[in-house]
């Protein structure tokens, strides 16, 4: 012990779950039979959000070796904050409960952490309904069982509505992302992520890039310790253009070309602004021009297992 704080790492497992009762019990496993490594597996905790199937069962089965918040429903966005707020680590590891952590999870995240990184991000394995391998190859993460959160400057960020505003601490400098596959990232027709509509996701996406890009835009006011506020408005208009982007292909994806130009206006301008690169914006001026969608529509996209990455 040095200063009153332990030499390893503190890190909490946070489990998420709405009525996700039959894949619970492995995604509690898997927290539970991570290998050792150089940090402390403080605690494990399951936000049951409002449940109504066999989740309390289940949660039951593990009484003494997890604890368990449950609550009527509030949604995913008030579940991921209070994923945060409830947990007492050092570090913070989600994990929606359909998807399951590779056991060398908690370790390799912990052999990675360095000074002055405040977020790990981890590539996945996507696997179907019945856990079974969709690619032949692991695929970039970014959804919220891949992270690996420090508290304090996660708590910076809340209220949140989606694992994307976390991302901002990578934005800033402060993250780093491992190639290895360290989580299970399963598919499946009772998905949150509306994949079966036309636009649906897109127009989802849309709305989280903006909300976060507002979020950004206040906290420039008083910028936390690990960014500033020069930065946050630089991030505000990478967000806002990717936000842009998302309504450019939502549109396209339902076939409302016409409707794509004033988002397509907005992707240039905030660019522009943010000094980003102009790559998604020659892309989305192609698509536009094309009239054909970056990405396949539901039906086919479901066919060739296409996924995006946030």
């Amino acid at each position: 012990m040095t200063g009153g704080q332990p030499s390893v790492p503190r890190i909490s497992c946070v489990i998420l779950c709405h009525n996700y009762g039959r894949y619970l019990d492995r995604a509690i496993t898997s927290c539970l039979d991570q290998e050792p490594g150089p940090y402390q597996l403080h605690e494990i905790i399951v936000i049951d959000d409002g449940s109504t199937d066999e989740t309390p069962e289940i949660c039951r089965r593990h009484h003494g070796r997890i604890r368990v918040v449950r609550r009527p429903r509030q949604g995913f966005g008030q579940t991921l904050t209070d994923a945060v707020l409830l947990t007492e680590g050092d570090w913070i590891a989600p994990l929606d409960a359909d998807d399951w952590f590779h056991p060398a999870k908690l370790r390799t995240c912990a052999e990675a952490i360095t000074p002055g990184c405040l977020l790990i991000d981890h590539w996945e394995t996507v696997v179907d309904a019945d856990g079974n391998p969709l690619l032949p190859e692991p695929h970039p993460g970014g959804n919220t069982s891949t992270l690996l959160l420090q508290r304090a400057a996660a708590l910076s960020l809340l209220p949140v509505t989606n694992e994307l505003y976390f991302h901002a601490l990578r934005d800033a400098g402060q993250g780093l992302t491992l190639t290895e596959p360290l989580v299970n990232y399963r598919i499946h027709p009772a998905s949150m992520t509306d994949r079966e509509r036309n636009g649906a996701s897109q127009f989802y996406r849309a709305d989280i890039c903006t909300g976060l890009a507002d979020r950004l835009t206040a906290l420039a006011a008083s910028a936390p310790l690990w960014t500033t506020s020069t930065a946050l408005h630089r991030a505000t208009h990478s967000y806002r253009a990717r936000a842009a982007g998302h309504l450019v292909e939502g549109h396209l994806q339902q076939q409302h070309r016409l409707r794509t130009i004033r988002p397509l206006v907005s992707l240039l301008r905030h660019t522009l602004r943010g000094r980003a690169p102009f790559g998604a914006c020659c892309r989305a001026i192609v698509s536009v021009i094309r009239n054909q969608p970056l990405v396949p529509s539901p039906p086919a996209a479901k066919r060739n297992v296409t996924i995006q990455v946030q």
